[in-house]
């Protein structure tokens, strides 16, 4: 049966992350498209990003990308702790892939976590500049594998 959650039609054991692949795509009333990004760091259900370090590149890529873009609406981290998802304003994937690219090598860059406070964030101790710089480095070397979503034998 056909559910109406989007990644809950993908099998997620036939994946092979990390990848990053178009999730979802609405055409609003007025012309523009909204397109969903699932942006996998780690193998669903064999692996996941700590918590410290999936808020760190939630608050990290959230500020970042938007020094290379204005077309960023959201980048919020999946519940499953395995990567996350962006929702860009008419940008696609031939346009995505670089500028997540450069955000993430922003993130190398870093030399602190944006927000990482009790004035600015629910939970401003809930950080790691170096998780999140770890998990950022290892998506980054693997960036000719990030348009190969399924494994050879799904």
């Amino acid at each position: 049966m056909r559910m109406n959650v989007e990644s809950f039609n993908l099998d997620h054991r036939a994946v092979a992350a990390p990848f990053v692949r178009v999730a979802d795509r609405k055409e609003l009333p007025g012309g523009d498209v909204l397109v969903k990004y699932d942006v996998r760091f780690t193998q669903p259900n064999e692996s996941h990003l700590d918590m410290k370090s999936i808020h760190s590149i939630e608050h990290l890529t959230a500020e970042l990308m938007r020094n290379h873009t204005d077309k960023l609406i959201d980048f919020s981290p999946m519940g499953c702790q395995t990567g996350f998802y962006a929702l860009m304003l008419g940008v696609e994937t031939d346009e995505f892939l670089p500028l997540i690219e450069r955000a993430f090598s922003d993130i190398l860059e870093a030399t602190e976590v944006p927000a990482a406070n009790e004035t600015q964030c629910g939970w401003g101790a809930n950080h790691t500049l170096e998780g999140a710089q770890d998990a950022v480095r290892a998506f980054l070397a693997a960036r000719d594998e990030w348009e190969t979503v399924m494994r050879d034998d799904a």
